[in-house]
C-alpha cells in the first residue's frame, strides 16, 4: 500500500496518513459507542462515507473523517458527551463555547495530547484550550423543497457568512451575527419539521445555495452498520442515492492518481 506522509519530525520519523486513520479510528469507536448507549442515529458523512462503500474504510489518502446527525440528535448528542466523553478527549461547538465559529462543522470532538493545524487559517480554532485531531460532526436538519420557502434564510446566511469571517479575522469575537446566523438555522429547521426532505443545515454554507446538500430522509434513515477496516460503523440506508448527491454519481471512480493525496493537514503532532 502507498505511504502517504504528512510530515517528517526533526529526527527523520515519518508521520503518515496511516497513522492519523488509526487514531481517528479509535475515536470514531469511542463516539459509537456513545451514540449507541443514548440510543442517538449518526452516520458516516461525505467522504467517510465513501471510504466505508469504496474502500470499507477510510480512504487511502483521506486525512479527515466526518460523521453527521440531524439537530434534534444532534442536541442529545451533546448532553451524552457532557456526560460519557472520556477524559482524554474533549469537544468544541457554538451551544457551549461561544467562541467556536458556527461557519465549520457544528461540532469538533479532539483528542487531547495532539496537534492538528488544517490548511484552512481564514476559520482558525478560536477554542485555545485543545488544537488536537478531531472529528467534525455536521449538523443535518429539515428541508423544503419548494425554492420558494428554501432560498430567503439559506440567502441570508450566504450574505451574513463573509462578515463572521470578517471580523473573526480581526480579532473580534462577533456574537450578534454568529447568533443570528444560528437562528436562522435553526428557525428554518423548525418551520420545516417533519418533511421528508433533510441536508446539511444553514450553517454549512460553502455551497451554491441554488444547489443545496438536500437528501431524500429515506435515503439516510434507518442508519445501516457497515464493515469499515476491523469495526462495523453507520452509513445512510441507500448509500448510492446518498453519495450521488453527496459526491458525485461515478463516486465509485477513483480519483486520477495526482489528486489521490491528503489536503486538510498542514501540520500535526501525534
Amino acid at each position: 500500500m502507498k505511504k502517504y506522509i504528512l510530515k517528517t519530525d526533526e529526527n527523520g520519523n515519518e508521520i503518515t496518513v496511516a497513522d492519523v486513520h488509526k487514531v481517528l479510528l479509535e475515536m470514531l469507536k469511542m463516539i459509537d459507542g456513545i451514540c449507541r448507549k443514548y440510543n442517538i442515529p449518526y452516520f458516516l458523512n461525505g467522504g467517510s462515507a465513501l471510504g466505508a462503500v469504496r474502500h470499507q474504510g477510510f480512504i487511502p489518502w483521506d486525512d479527515d473523517a466526518d460523521i453527521a446527525m440531524l439537530y434534534e440528535d444532534y442536541k442529545r448528542f451533546i448532553v451524552a458527551l457532557k456526560q460519557d466523553l472520556p477524559e482524554g478527549y474533549t469537544f468544541q461547538c457554538f451551544d457551549t463555547d461561544k467562541r467556536y465559529n458556527p461557519l465549520i462543522p457544528g461540532m469538533k470532538i479532539r483528542k487531547k495530547g495532539t496537534y492538528l493545524k488544517e490548511v484552512n487559517t481564514l476559520l482558525a480554532n478560536r477554542c485555545t484550550e485543545c488544537d488536537g485531531i478531531f472529528i467534525d460532526v455536521f449538523v443535518y436538519d429539515y428541508c423544503s423543497a419548494s425554492k420558494t420557502m428554501d432560498l430567503p434564510l439559506r440567502m441570508l446566511n450566504q450574505l451574513i457568512m463573509p462578515f463572521i469571517i470578517l471580523f473573526d479575522n480581526l480579532g473580534m469575537n462577533p456574537l450578534f451575527l454568529k447568533r443570528w446566523f444560528v437562528s436562522n438555522a435553526r428557525m428554518y429547521g423548525k418551520l420545516n419539521e417533519g418533511s421528508k426532505k433533510i441536508g446539511f443545515d444553514l450553517t454549512w454554507t460553502f455551497k451554491s445555495p441554488l444547489k443545496p446538500f438536500i437528501f431524500d430522509y429515506d435515503d439516510i434513515y434507518p442508519v445501516q452498520y457497515v464493515p469499515f477496516e476491523d469495526t462495523q460503523l453507520p452509513i445512510a440506508h441507500h448509500p448510492h442515492e446518498y453519495l450521488c448527491t453527496a459526491i458525485a454519481p461515478s463516486y465509485m471512480t477513483l480519483p486520477p492518481e495526482e489528486e489521490q493525496k491528503p489536503k486538510h493537514i498542514v501540520d500535526i503532532r501525534l
